[in-house]
């Protein structure tokens, strides 16, 4: 017989880190060159002029300049039409 009562697992004692997702600049704010302006998973936005996309989907600045965001049209593959944002440095 056992002398202590058995104490269960707990099982929910986990979290993961926070990923700090989201704009980091924002429409008409000065970028420097390599300057992150949105960390994303996946392409939900897309990098447009003097932009680049990093292999985890994070969009940063080429050149120094003001952000802009605008949108695009974008055909899918059965030819429906949907828009997406698109994100853009224009030099100062």
């Amino acid at each position: 017989m056992a002398t202590k009562k058995s104490a269960g697992t707990a099982k929910n004692l986990r979290d993961s880190n926070p990923k700090y997702l989201g704009t980091k600049l924002y429409d008409g704010e000065r970028a420097q060159p390599g300057s992150v302006i949105i960390r994303q998973r996946g392409t939900r936005i897309l990098p447009g002029k003097n932009v680049k996309l990093g292999k985890d989907h994070t969009i940063f600045s080429l050149v120094e300049g003001i952000v802009s965001f605008t949108e695009r049209r974008k055909t899918r593959f059965d030819g429906s039409f949907h828009r997406k944002k698109v994100v853009n440095v224009l030099p100062a």
